[in-house]
């Protein structure tokens, strides 16, 4: 990763909340039918946690924001067993490809160990590889709500 890119935790009045927000909606708004984007930014928000879950992280250039991951209690509702949950990971796509997303993900990783979870869980339609790559395990491949996705596992401190 860049050492320009900083990681930092999402405050709910922080400017950059609803451009996360929105990225986050624009990506995978389709799985959540009737979610407008105002009410997919109360939501995101509300997700700004002060540490443990909720927590969204987000990555800065500066004072733009380039990418972002969240650590959230239910991401899946066909699998409310599974939690907590390693959710929206994006990096801008001119970002891509430069280590933001691997940085995120094992931020949020040790935000759920801090907070001790010993175990955590994702779903992905299309980001196996990048997973598997961070130690990532597949448990299952299901439709969920029109797509094909792979519910994969994390144990921490491994």
């Amino acid at each position: 990763m860049q050492c320009d890119i900083t990681l930092q935790r999402l405050r709910a009045d922080d400017p950059n909340a609803e451009i996360v927000a929105g990225w986050t909606f624009e990506s995978w708004g389709h799985l959540h039918p009737g979610l407008t984007l105002e009410q997919a930014i109360e939501r995101f928000k509300a997700e700004c946690g002060q540490g443990g879950v909720p927590s969204i992280f987000v990555a800065m250039h500066g004072e733009t924001p380039v990418g972002t991951a969240s650590l959230i209690a239910d991401d899946m509702s066909i699998r409310r067993e599974f939690t907590p949950w390693l959710a929206s990971v994006f990096v801008v796509l001119e970002w891509r490809g430069q280590g933001i997303a691997s940085a995120l993900v094992r931020r949020v990783e040790a935000e759920a160990a801090t907070h001790g979870f010993e175990r955590f869980y994702l779903y992905t339609p299309d980001q196996q590889a990048l997973y598997r790559r961070l130690g990532w395990q597949a448990l299952e491949s299901l439709e969920y709500r029109g797509e094909t996705v792979t519910v994969m596992s994390r144990q921490l401190g491994l």
